[in-house]
């Protein structure tokens, strides 16, 4: 290790088509979850650059924040920066982890957190897939998903689902089932047509606000653990749609795709009356009329990002209203990679 390398990483961020909800425990394990969802390009970057004085100095440009603590110290979860420090603390307890004399760590993101693409579970694994080269550890892209997601929910006691870790951790179209003691990942060969074609009729929508602390996820939990019937009816029927929405993927049906993206989200609302807004019903409405297959709202709900399959001629009419309703409206492209790591001379 050179103290003038300089490490660098990136984790895809990503919006999620349906399953949504079945990956949050305890439905897992009760039930057996599953989800399909694509990385896209967007990321969550970080940087790391050894030094020798024995301090890690932690920076974000999202939040504005630094931290800086002693390498031989206990790191402490304090609510400033804890998602990149308990990523650091974690790989410094892996196994093979040789110890560091310092770093500094830079972070940026292309979504804010609550922006229901991910970038929250993003960030944690470009930490650890970082913090994981520079302290010669090799860590398999499962292994990188599995303790991002150990200290996202337990250590952190961040309530939430487990599709982001891995999805940032693998890249591409991903299908995913999600079992009492393991997850497993069927990356998808999706033909080159086929994305282009979805990339060229597919809008990605930020509604102005990002989901906080609006409890939306503790709230579905609670309806599934009463056995409410409309939420345990709504997701077995997401589990359904993802397995149709992979075939119709794998088939080229980017139609079907569509009406099906629009299936997902009238059972997604139904798992929680915190899931959907004023605000989200209204763009859905005007963008079913202007021109939309199918939409729905790519995290949690309540705000965040919503994604759009539309009719490709009449693309620019949904964008139109959707702006219109005070929303920022883009195109995307898929991204086929997961979090990659690189080094280069400082």
């Amino acid at each position: 290790m050179s103290l003038r390398t300089t490490y660098r990483a990136r984790a895809p961020l990503r919006v999620s088509f349906a399953g949504g909800g079945t990956d949050v425990p305890p439905y897992p394990e009760r039930e057996g979850g599953a989800v399909l969802s694509s990385t896209i390009s967007s990321y969550a970057y970080a940087t790391l650059r050894p030094r020798e004085d024995g301090v890690v100095a932690v920076q974000s440009l999202d939040v504005r924040d630094q931290v800086d603590f002693d390498v031989a110290d206990p790191i402490v979860l304090d609510g400033r920066l804890d998602l990149p420090k308990a990523a650091i603390a974690g790989v410094m307890r892996l196994r093979g982890a040789r110890r560091s004399s310092g770093f500094d760590l830079f972070l940026h993101t292309g979504a804010p957190p609550g922006s229901g693409l991910g970038s929250s579970s993003a960030v944690i694994v470009a930490v650890i897939a970082l913090v994981s080269a520079h302290l010669g550890v090799e860590l398999t892209p499962h292994e990188v998903a599995e303790v991002a997601a150990r200290l996202e929910r337990e250590d952190l006691g961040i309530r939430g689902g487990l599709q982001d870790q891995y999805a940032a951790a693998f890249g591409g179209f991903n299908f995913m089932e999600f079992h009492a003691e393991k997850v497993v990942v069927y990356p998808l060969r999706v033909p080159a047509a086929t994305v282009h074609e979805l990339e060229h009729n597919m809008l990605l929508a930020f509604t102005g606000s990002a989901r906080v602390g609006d409890h939306i996820i503790e709230d579905q939990v609670r309806r599934f653990r009463d056995g409410e019937a409309a939420s345990l009816e709504a997701l077995r029927m997401q589990k359904e749609i993802a397995h149709a929405m992979k075939e119709a993927l794998l088939r080229g049906e980017v139609a079907t795709f569509g009406s099906l993206l629009g299936e997902a989200w009238t059972q997604k609302r139904r798992m929680s009356d915190r899931i959907a807004t004023p605000q989200i019903d209204e763009a859905i409405d005007v963008a079913l009329r202007s021109g939309a297959l199918g939409a729905k709202v790519t995290g949690a709900g309540g705000g965040g990002h919503m994604v759009f399959v539309c009719e490709f001629e009449r693309k620019h009419l949904v964008a139109e209203q959707l702006i219109a309703l005070g929303m920022s409206v883009s195109e995307f492209t898929f991204s086929r990679d997961g979090v990659t790591t690189w080094r280069v001379p400082s």
